[in-house]
């Protein structure tokens, strides 16, 4: 076994190079902002889409179009407003008058990295497009059905702040992002460099460092690195507690939650646990992976109860609660 874990690193750290040139490139565009990009990466490398939330002016856009021009890929972003309808989305069939006959129009969710800005300002006629085709990876015009090119990568952004005019997703819907992050303000030196960085005038050259092929072989390795069953245990333990948290010397938090983790969060859990060793350039997962990356995958999933919203108690405690109370492996 520790034969073929020594190989399995030597694969990892080879193959797990070009992660490096990424966040060089990324980091000539953004100050800071580790978490984001490290989770971006793990979504790229798991192929797991990514539901961001933040209040405007905090780089989400941009970081995500900067990762866009490191893989040479193409990035689409798609502004979600209340008028906007399904077919402004996949694409629809147009009237050839010349031909007497419908051509196919794509819509921009034929791209590779998608930002859906403000994703729940469209009704869900429109959420429900997109999210179809972050499920099957493909979508259906007329009668023809077509696969969209990997890598396909989902970023959603929501506004925590104004709520006005929006379109709330659905828990079943939410449950299909791998991670939601709560991107923060930068620290006061990164937010004082980000003054001399970007009143000069000067343009940032970022120089594609990676082909879209070279993901999808990095995503077999991510799928190969090792994981030993004891952290299978550990992760089930996790989610098992949101369900069963009385089974867990977790009494105090069943009148607390309403609905408990799905089995999505284990597969994602185990996934997302990978992609953050191979970013480490590691061929096997460890319980820090887990703990590292818990929080973005958990805190979407667990429905609180209205017992816990009175006493201001947030998913985010109680996924704090449950890494701070089940046993590490």
């Amino acid at each position: 076994m520790n034969k073929s874990i020594k190989e399995l690193n030597e694969k990892v750290a080879k193959a797990s190079k070009f992660i490096d040139d990424i966040k060089k490139e990324i980091k000539k565009v953004i100050v800071g902002q580790e978490y984001m990009i490290d989770r971006l990466l793990i979504g790229l490398l798991s192929a797991g889409h990514i539901l961001l939330e933040g209040v405007p002016g905090l780089a989400k856009t941009l970081a995500v179009k900067t990762l866009a021009q490191t893989i040479r890929t193409k990035f689409q972003r798609i502004q979600f407003t209340p008028d906007l309808l399904p077919a402004d989305l996949i694409g629809t069939l147009v009237f050839n008058q010349r031909t007497g006959n419908f051509v196919t129009k794509k819509g921009p969710i034929f791209a590779n990295l998608i930002l859906a800005d403000e994703i729940n300002r469209a009704p869900a006629k429109v959420q429900s497009a997109l999210l179809e085709a972050m499920q099957e990876k493909q979508v259906t015009i007329g009668e023809t059905t077509y696969s969209l090119s990997e890598p396909f990568l989902v970023l959603a952004t929501q506004n925590p702040i104004e709520q006005e005019g929006t379109y709330p997703l659905p828990e079943a819907q939410i449950d299909r992002f791998m991670l939601k992050l709560k991107i923060s303000y930068p620290e006061k030196d990164e937010e004082k460099e980000i003054i001399y960085r970007y009143t000069t005038g000067k343009d940032i050259d970022v120089k594609p460092v990676i082909k879209p092929d070279a993901i999808i072989k990095a995503r077999a390795v991510v799928n190969n690195i090792y994981v030993d069953e004891k952290i299978i245990n550990y992760i089930l333990d996790i989610v098992f507690s949101t369900r069963e948290p009385e089974r867990y010397g977790l009494k105090e938090l069943k009148p607390l939650i309403q609905w408990g983790a799905s089995p999505r969060a284990s597969l994602y859990l185990t996934m997302a646990a990978k992609a953050n060793a191979f970013l480490k350039h590691r061929g096997y997962v460890t319980p820090e992976d887990v703990r590292i990356i818990g929080m973005d995958v958990l805190r979407h999933r667990i429905i609180v109860s209205y017992e816990a919203e009175a006493e201001d108690i947030t998913s985010d405690d109680i996924v704090k609660k449950i890494f701070d109370t089940i046993e590490v492996p």
